[in-house]
C-alpha cells in the first residue's frame, strides 16, 4: 500500500479514491478486501524483525532537567492533547468527556466512587499540566501567571465533539492562558468505500462516517485552515497552512500525550524527557517515541518496537501491519506519548511525503486507517524507555477502568486540583 500526500482536504479525499482504485482494483467487494487485509497491510520483511537494539534508557541528570525546565518556562513546547478517537473498545463515547461516574457505572460500582469530582478525563489532563507548570514556575522563582501566558495548547477532537471541547477548554483556561495560545482542530471523518458491480471503488454516501485514525489526524494538521483559535466572541478563527507551519518553528518540541494515558494524571511534566527531546532535536532528530513493556497479564495490541535489519535500525510497526503477530508476542509497545522535535521540519516532511495507508473493513465498507507513529519512517527517530521499562498504563479497555478511577482519586487529593476542578465543574 503506497503513501499518500496530504496537500489539502479535497486532494486528500481525491487521492484516497485514486489509491483505492489502484491498489484494490483486483478485489470485487469489501468482503474480499477483508480477507486480504492482512496481506495488503503487512510490513515488508515482518518475519525478519528482531528485538529492538537501540532503545535508550532515560537517565535523570541536572543538565538534562535544566534543558527541559527552560523549554517549559520559555514556552518552547507545544502541548498537544489528541482526543478524537472513536473509543470503540470501551464503548462509552469519546474519552475526553468521560467522567468518573461514567466509568464507575460501566461496571456497576457507582457507589464506590461517588466522591470523585465530576471532571472529565480530558479536562483532568489539561488541569494536571497547568498545575505542574505553576509549580515549576514557583520552584524557579518565577511568576506562575507569566509562565502560563507563554504556554500553547493544541487540542484535537472529532467533528461532533469539537464545539463542546473548545468551549469547555477555552473557558477553563482563558483567564490564565491567552485565547490566541489555545488551538483546536476538528478531525474529519469520511464515508466508507464500496464497489458497484462491474464498476470501480467510490465513497458510499449511505455508509457510516468514520475517522481515518490518528495518522490522518497528523496529516490534517498540515492542511490549510484546519487549526483554529477562538476570538473574544467565541467564534473560530482559522490559521492558514503557511501560518501554522511558520508558528511551529517557534517550538523546540511538539509533545503529544494521548488522553488515554493514565500516568499523565500524576505526572504530566517530564523534565528529563523534555530535556532529552530538546537535546536530540538539536542533533538532527525529528521524533522521539516512548516505549513501554506490554502488560504481562493482559497483553494488548499496538505499535510494536522492533529492529529491522533491512533498514539497520529500530522501528515502531503498528498492529495493522503485524500479520499473525499476537498481542502476547509484542514485548515492547509505543506508549502513545510522542515528541515531534523541530516540529516545523517534522510536519513539513509529513506534508510532503504522507503516510502508509492501511485498509480495514467495517461493516460493508472499506476505510483507510493510517497511523501517526509511522512518522518514524519519515524522520530520524529515537526510542527511549524508563528504568525497569514500566508497563503501559492507559485506558484502552474495560479492564483498565479501575486503574483510571484510582488515578482520578489520587489526582483529586492533589494540592491545587480542587480550585481548578471547581472552575471546570462550573462549566
Amino acid at each position: 500500500m503506497p503513501l499518500i500526500r496530504p496537500d489539502n482536504p479535497r486532494l486528500y479525499l481525491e487521492s484516497c479514491l485514486r489509491l483505492a482504485n489502484e491498489v484494490l482494483a483486483d478485489y470485487g467487494s469489501p468482503a474480499e478486501v477483508a480477507e486480504a487485509a492482512d496481506d495488503l497491510n503487512v510490513y515488508p520483511g515482518l518475519e525478519s524483525l528482531g528485538p529492538p537494539e537501540s532503545i535508550r534508557e532515560l537517565e535523570s541528570h541536572a543538565s538534562q532537567r535544566e534543558m527541559g525546565r527552560r523549554a517549559v518556562l520559555e514556552g518552547r513546547v507545544l502541548w498537544e492533547h489528541p482526543a478524537a478517537g472513536e473509543a470503540t473498545r470501551l464503548d462509552l463515547g469519546p474519552k475526553f468527556f468521560l467522567k468518573p461516574a461514567d466509568l464507575a457505572a460501566s461496571f456497576g460500582q457507582s457507589g464506590s466512587w461517588a466522591g470523585l469530582r465530576p471532571v472529565s478525563l480530558g479536562l483532568r489532563h489539561v488541569i494536571q499540566l497547568v498545575l505542574e507548570i505553576q509549580d515549576l514556575a514557583r520552584e524557579s522563582g518565577l511568576d506562575p501567571a507569566k509562565v502560563l501566558q507563554r504556554q500553547t495548547f493544541l487540542l484535537i477532537a472529532s467533528e461532533d465533539g469539537i464545539q463542546r471541547m473548545s468551549s469547555q477548554v477555552a473557558r477553563a483556561l482563558s483567564s490564565i492562558v491567552p485565547l490566541g495560545n489555545i488551538w483546536f482542530m476538528a478531525q474529519s471523518s469520511f464515508p466508507g468505500l464500496g464497489r458497484a458491480p462491474g464498476g470501480g471503488w467510490s465513497f458510499d454516501p449511505t455508509s457510516p462516517r468514520r475517522l481515518h485514525n490518528h495518522g490522518h489526524m497528523a496529516m490534517q494538521k498540515t492542511m490549510d485552515r484546519q487549526i483554529f483559535r477562538l476570538d473574544g466572541g467565541g467564534r473560530p478563527s482559522f490559521m492558514g497552512r503557511a501560518d501554522f507551519l511558520s508558528r511551529l518553528s517557534e517550538y523546540w518540541d511538539l509533545a503529544s500525550a494521548n488522553v488515554e494515558d493514565l500516568d499523565y494524571l500524576s505526572g504530566a511534566l517530564d523534565l528529563d524527557g523534555l530535556g532529552l527531546a530538546v537535546r536530540l532535536g538539536r542533533s538532527g532528530y525529528g521524533m522521539m517515541m516512548e516505549i513501554s513493556r506490554n502488560c504481562r497479564d493482559r497483553p494488548i495490541k499496538g505499535g510494536m518496537c522492533a529492529h529491522d535489519p533491512s533498514l539497520g535500525r529500530d522501528v515502531v510497526v503498528e498492529s495493522f501491519r503485524l500479520r499473525n503477530v499476537l498481542p502476547k508476542d509484542i514485548r515492547f509497545l509505543n506508549k502513545n506519548m510522542n515528541h515531534f522535535l523541530n516540529p516545523a521540519k517534522a510536519m513539513g516532511e509529513l506534508a510532503d511525503k504522507g503516510l502508509f495507508m492501511p485498509v480495514v473493513v467495517f461493516g460493508r465498507w472499506v476505510y483507510f486507517q493510517p497511523v501517526q507513529g509511522d512518522l518514524n519512517f519519515l524522520v530520524k527517530t529515537a526510542f527511549f524507555t524508563r528504568g525497569q521499562a514500566r508497563e503501559i498504563n492507559s485506558l484502552k479497555t474495560q479492564a483498565d477502568i479501575p486503574a483510571a478511577l484510582r488515578a482520578m482519586e489520587a489526582q483529586d487529593a492533589r494540592p491545587g486540583f480542587a480550585a481548578l476542578a471547581s472552575k471546570a465543574i462550573g462549566l
